[in-house]
């Protein structure tokens, strides 16, 4: 199904226009023939036809102004006569086309946690005790807008087994009325279905973190991608992979981005924990090199001045005394030795 755009139907105006005029003169021309039938005998004819055809008038004149359609900036509506697609009309306007026509729109009703939807309309009926109750009349226009979906977190397992939340917000738009609506049973649903879907079999491709000997990219060398460290590239493939399964519903994916990652409650403690003693580790390995170099160079100016000579064993002892101040979590207590060195 290929969309097919009707020109030269922006004439609204006269249609209604001339419209009225029909049904004014249908009315004047029955009302004439009433008259003409009272008073003046031997036209029972003429005012016959008069008549007949001031109500044929009236009960046909407004027909013609059913097929009014006033369309917005970035609106659309898909019309179909007798359920042959006949067209669709964009942009804003006022336009008549066949008044036996009418919209079609399968997602009208569907609400998805998502901006951009042409609104319904309300109606207030108030009842005989005073009560107001509101009617909500889905539209059938289907909006051209820059829309974005936001689904439902989703808990995935990443490529090592560990489950992650994750959620993403997708921004799209139609760029085939005639294929939304007729490709597929409703094009609200199938986006968000196949936006899940795709997030899925992506997120299963990387870490949460950095790890060893993990190819994310397919091409069988280890890589340094995550789901943390490498959210545009995820977020890429991710719209990548839903372009590809809802070109046939007619909708182009502008943008996918990840809104929101954390590992999954149940082990979110645990990771803590995990990320905290490689933390320490970290620090603890950057202390320890720096002391190291610090005890180097002491050895090292000492010797050169000849400031004071120490044998291997006094060198080991300093070493020790240097590396426990300089390693230590909490300050050192300076002894002072007043006695011989040796």
């Amino acid at each position: 199904m290929t969309e097919k755009l009707l020109e030269n139907k922006k004439n609204g105006m006269p249609v209604l226009l001339l419209g009225i005029l029909a049904l004014l003169l249908s009315l004047a021309l029955m009302i004439s023939g009433i008259i003409m039938s009272e008073e003046m005998r031997g036209v029972e004819v003429i005012s016959t036809i008069m008549i007949v055809v001031g109500i044929l008038g009236l009960m046909t004149a407004w027909i013609p102004l059913i097929g009014l359609k006033v369309l917005k900036p970035q609106e659309a509506l898909v019309l179909t006569l007798f359920g042959k697609y006949i067209g669709t009309i964009k942009g804003e306007g006022f336009y008549a086309v066949n008044p036996f026509c009418s919209a079609v729109n399968p997602a009208a009703n569907t609400k998805l946690n998502q901006s951009g939807d042409v609104n319904t309309i309300e109606t207030a009926i108030t009842g005989a005790n005073g009560t107001a109750t509101q009617i909500t009349i889905p539209s059938n226009k289907i909006s051209l807008k820059i829309m974005t979906l936001s689904n439902n977190r989703q808990k995935i397992n990443d490529c090592l087994g560990n489950p992650v939340e994750i959620g993403i917000a997708v921004t799209w738009r139609i760029v085939d009325t005639a294929k939304a609506v007729f490709n597929v049973d409703n094009y609200k649903e199938f986006l968000s279905l196949q936006c899940d879907a795709s997030l899925r079999n992506i997120v299963r491709l990387y870490p949460y973190d950095v790890a060893p000997g993990i190819d994310t990219t397919g091409d069988g060398l280890a890589d340094d991608g995550s789901l943390r460290g490498s959210s545009e590239v995820v977020a890429n493939r991710i719209k990548e992979e839903i372009q590809e399964r809802v070109v046939e519903a007619g909708i182009e994916i502008i943008e996918a981005r990840i809104t929101y990652l954390a590992y999954a409650t149940e082990i979110a403690a645990v990771m803590l924990q995990r990320q905290q003693a490689s933390a320490i580790i970290d620090a603890r390995k950057m202390i320890v090199d720096g002391a190291v170099g610090m005890v180097e160079m002491a050895l090292e100016r000492l010797s050169q001045n000849d400031t004071v000579k120490l044998d291997e064993e006094r060198k080991a002892a300093m070493v020790s005394n240097l590396l426990v101040v300089l390693c230590g979590n909490k300050d050192a207590q300076p002894i002072v030795n007043s006695g011989s060195l040796y």
